[in-house]
């Protein structure tokens, strides 16, 4: 299922339930030293505690047993799914075949459509941003969060290319529409703030290290 449709509260709870045998129900950490920085109560979704140490386990995980629900398990375990991912080591400790690229938008879409081709008809490529099924595995991290904070008064999230962003917009909103959502990026990779102000989608066009992204 590619965007187009529209993401529900529905989509993102039935995602929950797919992937709940799957995935890690991380915990909320606190630090009294930062509320005391900022004079405010932080509550952190410690999404570094999830498998493969990234919340994108939730999306992948949905998008994947979706197109088991859709394909069949025979048809679906045989075809080829791409993904990107920045925890290298984990995804090939579960198994996973990595392929590296420049980290821009651009490589990684040409990156793929290289793969694509080479594995052949039956091959799917699921985006880890720009795919509703991902968006509702990515907006549990907000259902899980209310779970344990309900008294929130507003979401930070890290934008990167919007998966989370959305899935996380979407959930909270829908479950406390009083709330304030806040995305969030690296200065020197502020594509969406500088997209956002111009109007128009300014695609980041500049190689960033792993140590400068993380």
């Amino acid at each position: 299922m590619d965007v187009g449709t529209q993401v529900s509260l529905a989509d993102i709870t039935a995602a929950r339930e797919r992937i709940k045998g799957y995935i890690h129900h991380t915990p909320v950490m606190r630090c009294s030293y930062l509320d005391s920085i900022v004079g405010l109560q932080l509550h952190f979704k410690c999404e570094n505690f999830q498998k493969t140490g990234s919340f994108k386990m939730r999306g992948a995980t949905n998008a994947v047993k979706r197109l088991c629900e859709t394909c069949g398990d025979g048809v679906a375990g045989s075809r080829p799914v791409v993904t990107h991912s920045q925890r290298l080591q984990a995804v090939k400790d579960y198994g996973g075949l990595v392929t590296l690229c420049q980290s821009t938008e651009q490589a990684r879409k040409d990156t793929a459509q290289q793969i694509l081709s080479r594995l052949g008809p039956h091959a799917i490529l699921v985006s880890s941003a720009e795919h509703d099924d991902v968006i509702a595995g990515q907006g549990t991290v907000a259902m899980e969060f209310l779970e344990q904070v309900p008294d929130l008064d507003a979401m930070v999230c890290s934008v990167s290319i919007g998966g989370l962003a959305a899935g996380i917009c979407i959930a909270a909103k829908a479950l406390k529409p009083s709330i304030r959502l806040i995305g969030s990026e690296p200065k020197n990779a502020d594509d969406c703030a500088r997209s956002l102000a111009a109007g128009r989608i300014i695609p980041m066009l500049l190689h960033l290290s792993p140590l400068l992204t993380h």
